[in-house]
């Protein structure tokens, strides 16, 4: 199944696209407050792909604070990975090379990661999903047990359905009205068999009761578009996965029938999902 996935516009990074709405929705996740003059900049990567994603969300807040936000569905556990490269790519558009060269000591904005889930799955209101979880392990190699790894990068899984995290989603209403809407979408989609009228529903529902009215109103064609791909996509990659496994399965039973070992299958399988098949001949 061919799918595009070079979309970058979604309805979370239409919604939270100016500076005042990202301020207020770092203050509802961190349970603080920041001065409403205080200046915030937003530098989202534009035109960068890693493995056919986009950087959804990144802003810098007084100069002192870097945030970068994913909105996702599915949790992908190399969420740590894939926000090491955009930070990096993020301080370079900071600092030149010129400064990075500089005798001086530099100073950079402190950063912070989140991932807000609104996927269908269940999943616990707060998780944390770390870099270090993809290392492998130095100590396999016969090198002594390294105690805490040298490099590593936190980010805070927030569950923002409808009902969870109260407490946070109603510190920002529009991410309050943001997750109502994705709810009533879903809903009318359970009841109408149909994604297209069910977003539709959903959007005439919310703007007559004042749910993201506004914008709904002004982007409702765009909301529509982004919408669909955004979910049509996820659909044609869970498809993808399905397939994979299936594939699996077959190679599995045929090793099977050639006479290998349960840990020589394993151990094969393991090397080729590493793409190092060739360094491992059985």
């Amino acid at each position: 199944m061919k799918i595009n996935t070079n979309f970058k516009d979604s309805v979370f990074t239409k919604l939270f696209s100016e500076p005042d709405l990202l301020r207020a929705l770092y203050c509802a996740l961190e349970g603080t407050t920041l001065p409403s003059d205080l200046p915030v900049s937003i530098n989202t990567l534009e035109n960068v792909v890693f493995m056919d994603l986009y950087n959804d969300i990144s802003f810098e807040i007084g100069g002192k604070l870097i945030v970068l936000i994913e909105h996702q569905s599915t949790i992908n556990p190399n969420m740590g990975l894939r926000l090491l490269l955009y930070i990096s790519r993020v301080l370079e558009k900071i600092i030149t090379r010129k400064n990075l060269y500089s005798g001086n000591r530099l100073s950079i904005p402190w950063p912070e990661f989140f991932v807000l889930y609104n996927g269908k799955e269940p999943y616990p209101d707060n998780a944390t999903l770390r870099l270090s979880d993809l290392f492998e392990k130095p100590h396999d190699l016969g090198l002594p047990k390294k105690a805490v790894p040298l490099l590593d990068l936190e980010v805070k899984v927030i569950n923002i359905n409808e009902g969870k995290n109260e407490a946070i989603v109603n510190r920002c209403k529009k991410l309050a009205e943001y997750s109502t809407f994705i709810a009533k979408t879903r809903s009318f989609e359970k009841d109408l068999q149909d994604r297209e009228k069910a977003v539709k529903a959903a959007i005439k529902y919310c703007s007559r009761y004042d749910i993201l009215k506004e914008f709904l109103e002004i982007h409702a064609s765009e909301v529509l578009n982004m919408l669909l791909t955004e979910w049509n996509t996820e659909d044609a990659l869970a498809v993808r996965f399905e397939e994979g496994i299936e594939k699996g399965r077959e190679e599995t039973l045929d090793l099977i029938a050639q006479g290998y070992s349960i840990d020589e299958i394993r151990e094969r399988l393991m090397y080729k999902t590493a793409g190092r098949e060739d360094r491992k001949p059985l």
